[in-house]
């Protein structure tokens, strides 16, 4: 008779982990890998995976870099988890943690959460705005690069005291990036944006970090809260100011900060707010939110603070359609 695994980890999961991960796709990682040859021996693959997961023994492969190009012109590193293997094993431990952390999210939190989209964050915003007259549009500096590891794994312990759970995640967090040339580099914060498990953790870092501190601050200060994409609606531009204030406090608090040029206060300028301010538009998820004139059903005209696709995402929706060969031969 074989000898027990030290953790309980169900075939089943592992399974239905890796028919996630087939359908979301994804490059291959360092060991060049497509989700296609894992599944050329899937038994095989799955078996040993949920064998080193169960007896101790499994460790991460580095993390791939690839650069992707910034509005400003520069570049940024974006990790991408590398092997088939490890992004099934974060589904794995996804699928286990994720019940236990959804019941305690906000309801204004919509990212990368089960029944919650882009598009309500947007509407729940665009609902809001004609009712407060100042946005305090937030934007955190590099925030998945940035992400201080003992506070993510303080805030998961919170929620599972699960060995193989916390030991897979901190494993994860400190595995080391491999750059495009191959050099290896060590990492003691961030987590890559590319890995399964990093939504789930960067919504449970700002649950804490941001979420049940404005319940507990300010609680009559409604936001919507995407990842890292924040909107807060305020009643003055004096209170905007200071919410501003508090909230880099707050984030300083958890090795974070506010970007200066990124962050801004708006006014929800429309027919009943007659007054001038320097900002008058946010982009949030690909919307502008901006003064736009519209009909009435009397067929008058007036001015409302409503969103409408951005530029920026209107530039990219033409991009690719340009790459459509039957498109590109037309322009």
């Amino acid at each position: 008779m074989g000898k027990a695994k030290p953790f309980s980890i169900s075939k089943h999961v592992v399974l239905d982990a890796f028919t996630m991960v087939k359908a979301n796709g994804g490059a291959a990682g360092v060991d060049g890998q497509s989700i296609a040859e894992f599944e050329g021996a899937l038994k095989s693959n799955l078996y040993k995976l949920w064998n080193r997961m169960s007896s101790g023994s499994y460790f991460p492969l580095p993390v791939r870099t690839v650069e992707i190009p910034k509005d400003n012109g520069g570049i940024r590193p974006l990790g991408i988890i590398p092997t088939v293997a490890d992004r099934v094993a974060q589904m794995v431990v996804k699928l286990y943690l994720e019940p236990e952390v959804e019941p305690y999210f906000h309801p204004d939190s919509y990212g990368y959460r089960p029944g919650k989209s882009a598009v309500e964050a947007v509407g729940v915003a665009r609902r809001r705005c004609p009712q407060y007259d100042w946005v305090l549009d937030l934007d955190i500096k590099g925030f998945f690069d940035n992400l201080n590891h003992e506070l993510v794994m303080r805030a998961v312990r919170k929620h599972t005291d699960c060995k193989w759970i916390l030991l897979y995640i901190e494993r994860w967090l400190k595995a080391s990036a491999q750059l495009q040339d191959g050099t290896l580099v060590g990492r003691d914060m961030g987590t890559p944006q590319g890995g399964v498990i990093s939504p789930l953790l960067a919504n449970l870092f700002l649950h804490y970090a941001f979420d049940e501190w404005m319940k507990r601050t300010c609680p009559l200060i409604p936001f919507e809260r995407y990842a890292d994409d924040i909107i807060a609606h305020c009643v003055s531009e004096q209170q905007a100011k200071w919410l501003k204030v508090k909230t880099e406090e707050r984030l300083s608090q958890c090795g974070l900060e506010l970007h200066p040029q990124k962050t801004k206060i708006v006014y929800c300028k429309d027919d009943r707010r007659k007054g001038q301010h320097q900002n008058e538009r946010f982009d949030f998820l690909g919307y502008t939110f901006r003064p736009r004139g519209a009909k009435r059903r009397n067929g008058g005209l007036f001015i409302c603070f409503c969103p409408a696709i951005s530029d920026k995402a209107s530039k990219e929706i033409c991009r690719v359609m340009r790459s459509w060969p039957f498109i590109g031969a037309m322009v």
